[in-house]
């Protein structure tokens, strides 16, 4: 911390610099000529004293007053009361406190950009970032917004109007129509990579020989024989198991062992991971290399020599699939693959929010924008999608699924983060 500090200001940063703690990082001590601040969710006095004490005469500042939380694949959504929330910045403000809201708005993680939390285990956080917060991830006033408007109002008289709304439609279902399996869109990726020993996605030379940075990677090598495939804690985050294309397991945090069936010959095993997002604060931070990052073992001996391709359906990936063999829809889809139809927008485009009921897990590409991954899971249900994504008229929408398609997607008017529990 020490050393960012004077890298800041080596570099001309002269403004005010500051650490931000929680009541675990608070006993790490601070760093000489940086004003040390809070971050909480409810009145810790006993935080609030012992910064009091060991920085006497200077402000107390709550970096990050948590207005909700964030939310993870497989968990519910967080909400914090609106009345618990006021009667907090109340007090503090009574206090003589000052006061950054986390989240005020929280928008969405478009893309491949969620983050993960590492403790008590890792688990991605989905892709709202809605957060329970004064507005809402399309950017509606919540009962919070009023509240602390009305609070905010007996400090400053004069407070600016309140913009008008987006208007939010639901439109006709989108019938994906068309079908690409992954196998017949890997001619569209970049130039596949061979390795005696596998690589992680950081490490490819693509993308200018910057790397991967997000999506999946595919890992294909031969065998000759079934066993115990074991991965050792080596997939991050997740892997699909194929042997000759077809599917045989997965690979996640709690599943480190697979059962390969025996065969005749020499097979392809394919090992397609995912990025599921990297941990965002604490020590893991350091430790969140993606891909395969060590060996996999079958039957205790180490695979090699992999022919690896760079699945980061970037916006370009996603357009040159146009020229791809797509085909009409067969009565049982291959998976991985894509699946193509369109959405019609009579008029304005408003903003909307996506359903998939009866999907399993991927990622939706509308007009070639990734708007991020979806999980039956749970629990966030449905997908926003801003107006601005769309065209008036037609509108290219592409899923990327990974095991299981209901063929049509749904637009509604109101968002569905799922099952809620209270903070």
């Amino acid at each position: 911390m020490s050393f960012i500090k004077e890298a800041l200001q080596e570099r001309g940063i002269s403004e005010a610099l500051l650490t931000s703690d929680n009541h675990e990082g608070l006993k790490h001590g601070g760093v000489k000529g940086a004003l040390r601040t809070l971050n909480l969710q409810k009145m810790k006095h006993d935080d609030i004293k012992y910064l009091e004490a060991v920085q006497p005469n200077s402000p107390v500042l709550v970096m990050e007053l948590w207005t909700g939380r964030c939310d993870g694949w497989g968990g519910l959504h967080h909400s914090f009361a609106a009345e618990d929330l006021v009667s907090v910045v109340r007090e503090m403000l009574r206090r003589g406190m000052s006061i950054n809201l986390y989240m005020f708005y929280g928008g969405t993680n478009f893309g491949f950009m969620n983050g993960a939390l590492a403790n008590p285990s890792y688990k991605a956080l989905v892709t709202s970032y809605d957060y329970d917060a004064p507005l809402s991830e399309a950017g509606d006033y919540t009962p919070k917004y009023h509240l602390l408007r009305d609070l905010f109002s007996n400090f400053n008289k004069i407070l600016p109007e309140m913009p008008g709304l987006r208007w939010k439609e639901q439109y006709e279902a989108a019938i994906l129509f068309q079908h690409l399996s992954l196998w017949d869109a890997l001619p569209f990726t970049h130039e596949p990579f061979r390795a005696q020993f596998p690589v992680n996605m950081e490490s490819l030379p693509v993308n200018n020989g910057n790397g991967q940075a997000y999506g999946y990677t595919l890992y294909e090598t031969s065998i000759t024989r079934g066993g115990s495939l074991k991965s050792g804690g080596n997939v991050q985050d997740r892997a699909l198991v194929f042997v000759n294309q077809s599917f045989i397991g997965s690979f996640h945090h709690r599943n480190l062992e697979l059962a390969v069936p025996d065969g005749k010959g020499k097979r392809t095993l394919s090992l397609l991971v995912e990025n599921c997002g990297r941990v965002h604060s604490g020590k893991e931070m350091d430790n969140q290399r993606k891909g395969i990052v060590g060996d996999i073992l079958l039957n205790r001996t180490p695979l090699r020599d992999f022919t690896i391709y760079s699945l980061d359906m970037t916006p370009a990936f996603i357009n040159s699939l146009y020229r791809a063999n797509w085909k009409t829809v067969p009565s049982k889809p291959s998976f991985p693959g894509f699946f193509q139809g369109r959405l019609f927008v009579n008029g304005y485009p408003s903003d909307t929010f996506m359903k998939l009921p009866g999907w399993s897990k991927g990622v939706v590409f509308v007009n070639g924008q990734n708007i991020g991954r979806y999980w039956d899971a749970g629990p966030q249900q449905a997908l926003f999608l801003p107006g601005p994504f769309l065209n008036s008229g037609m509108n290219q929408v592409i899923v990327f699924e990974e095991a299981e398609a209901d063929l049509k997607t749904q637009f509604e008017d109101s968002p569905d983060l799922g099952m809620t529990v209270d903070i």
